[in-house]
């Protein structure tokens, strides 16, 4: 195998294996930087079928991948759909790999999203509730230990006005639905 065993975390990389060497029973194939442009990754994987150990490799397939934050990405998946998950998630992170899954893989809405509808980073649904009650509306003093920000971050997430996605501990993204 001509794999690669260390590199670092925040590399986005797949594993491209060659079908025919596969499929006799060798174990061939290439890590490559998913991030590459696409005209690079298909370089390297030229490279390697042209020294496969069976004659006239053609196919190829994505057996593995790393730092793709919990986006999917399939056997068959294609070279330009794998670059292009990659691209998005390394200017995006986490954040940018849950969008793609809550979007069942539409760059367009993911990036609608993050352009139109996300309210940002908080500690909890709850502190983002009391942010914004308190910046657009005039509280009474003698009224504001009654609200219940839980609750009201509880429903508008029932109501499906907003959804969320989780990065960490402490770590709650917040987005109007669309």
């Amino acid at each position: 195998m001509n794999a690669q065993t260390q590199t670092p975390d925040d590399e986005i990389r797949i594993y491209v294996a060659d079908l025919a060497a596969y499929n006799a029973g060798h174990l061939h194939g290439v890590w490559i930087d998913a991030t590459e442009d696409l005209d690079t990754i298909q370089d390297q994987i030229d490279t390697l079928l042209a020294v496969s150990p069976v004659d006239d490799a053609e196919e190829y397939a994505i057996h593995d991948y790393e730092g793709f934050e919990g986006c999917e990405l399939y056997e068959y998946e294609g070279i330009e759909s794998a670059h292009d998950k990659a691209v998005f998630i390394e200017e995006h992170g986490q954040v940018g790999a849950a969008l793609l899954a809550h979007t069942a893989d539409n760059f367009e809405e993911a990036t609608k999203a993050l352009d139109e509808h996300y309210h940002g980073c908080y500690e909890s649904l709850a502190d983002y509730a009391r942010e914004f009650t308190e910046d657009t509306t005039e509280i009474p003093e003698h009224l504001q230990y009654y609200i219940d920000y839980e609750k009201m971050a509880r429903d508008w997430a029932w109501s499906g006005d907003i959804f969320t996605i989780t990065t960490a501990r402490d770590e709650v993204h917040v987005f109007s639905n669309f």
